[in-house]
Order: structure tokens, then sequence, then C-alpha cells
């Protein structure tokens, strides 16, 4: 790697030794990465996927197992993308990359229909691209850039939206039956992620999205609610994502939990 990748003052800073960390343990608790892998990681330019880039080409160095790691960039056609920006840093840094060009945007031109969400659809097309890219390329897994604000706020969403009690998974099969996708991210705070990446000055672009800053905002929401118990209640993050862990089937309200319980009693 370059000096272009993490600058020798932020590699060996607090925060990234703590990041590097948080990383190994999920790695760890969710058998995220085995030898062999062959793993395409999702960047597109925002401050989670450079940092997850980054931890995972420190874990590669030293973990004990040997894998491989693949960048990727589903550019989705918005005028004004950088991906020139994304494309030099991938390169500068030496890292194995493949920068994807699609029709995305002129798709959900046509496609989208009027009043439903923006965001939904291109994150239906990129996921598609993301398992296409992969696949090609060879890698039996995905890595994506969620982080543990991601995980909380999506399980408030779904329970206060959606009636569903449910967030992320840390490592799952993909619809496609091929591809694992991996969260390795999952315990790192999205406050020590921008810390960082303005440690490290990443090169963050903008998706150039027609709805950037303004969807989304229920996810906002859980944010603002999130810093205000967060004010009173210090731990409550940690106490929410452990819950995601420590699941009491026996106390909950599905039928199809009760039933299971009670065949397995049998």
């Amino acid at each position: 790697m370059s000096e272009l990748s993490l600058c020798a003052e932020s590699k060996n800073s607090p925060l990234f030794r703590k990041l590097r960390h948080q990383i190994g343990k999920a790695v760890g608790d969710f058998n995220l990465i085995d030898e062999g892998d062959r793993i395409a990681v999702a960047v597109s330019g925002g401050k989670d996927s450079y940092t997850l880039l980054l931890l995972l080409e420190e874990l590669r160095q030293r973990a004990p197992v040997s894998f491989e790691l693949v960048a990727v960039n589903i550019d989705s056609g918005y005028p004004g993308y950088r991906t020139d920006v994304i494309e030099g840093f991938l390169q500068g840094s030496g890292f194995d990359y493949s920068m994807v060009p699609t029709e995305h945007y002129a798709i959900i031109q046509e496609k989208r229909r009027p009043g439903s969400s923006y965001c939904s659809i291109c994150a239906r097309l990129k996921r598609g691209s993301l398992y296409e890219a992969a696949r090609t390329l060879g890698c039996n897994k995905l890595a994506l850039g969620h982080h543990q604000d991601d995980f909380i706020e999506t399980l408030l969403l779904n329970q206060f939206f959606v009636g569903s009690l449910k967030s992320m998974a840390a490592s799952m099969l993909a619809d496609n039956g091929v591809t694992t996708v991996i969260r390795p991210l999952v315990y790192v705070a999205e406050e020590d992620i921008i810390s960082f990446s303005q440690q490290a000055a990443l090169p963050v672009v903008c998706c150039c999205c027609p709805v950037c800053g303004t969807a989304d905002l229920q996810r906002k929401r859980m944010k603002r609610l999130l810093k205000e118990l967060q004010a009173d209640i210090p731990h409550v993050k940690s106490s929410l994502l452990k819950a995601l862990s420590n699941v009491h089937p026996r106390h909950l309200l599905d039928p199809a939990l009760r039933r299971e319980d009670t065949t397995a009693g049998q």
C-alpha cells in the first residue's frame, strides 16, 4: 500500500487502533472471513466505504488467514459523480479495483412511479450490480459499509413504521443464493468514522443523487431520537445493538416462533 492509502500518523492513532480492534472483533464474533476468501468491497466514495476498505486491508496484512480484496465502485450515472476521484484514490493506494458504469439514473427516471421512493429503487439496482460484479470478479463475499448506527436505526425504523422486529445481519447469503454479504463495521460508531475520515483526509465524494440530503427523513428522525436518548442514557446504543444478539423468542408475539418452540419441546 502507498502512503496515499493511510498516512503513518493516522494508522498509529488511538482512533484507528480502536476501529481496528472493533472490526477484528466483528470478524471473529460472526466468522466473517475465512481462508481463501475473495471479497468484493463496495466503495461508493463515502466515508463509510473508504473506512471499511482501509480497515479490511489492515486486517488482511495482519490476519492469520489469507484472503483477497477487490474494491468495486458502481457508477449509477448521476451527473457530476466524481468517479475519477475514487479511482485516483484506489489506484494510488495500490488496491485491486473495478469501476462499473451503469445506466441506473436513466432507468430510475423512466421506471420510478410518481411519489415512490427514489432511494429504494436506486438501492435495488445498485445491489444487483454489486452481486453481478462480485460474481464476475470471482468473489465469494461482498463487504458493505453499514456501521453500528445503521443497524440500530434500521431496528427502530422497522419497529416504528413497519411493525417488524428486524434489522440487518452481520453475515447472510444474498438473494442470488451465491454471494455472502458481510458487514464488518457492525461495532463501529458513525461518529468515529466521521472523525477518522477527517483525520485521514479521505477524498469523500457526494453520490450526486437528485434527492441527496433530502431523502430518508425517517432515518434522520431516528438519529435525532437516539441523540436525545443518549443524553440521558449514555449506553443506549450499545444496549440496542446487544439486543439484536440477545433474542428471547418465547417472549415475543410471533405465532410462528411459538409453533417452533412447541415443536422443539416435543
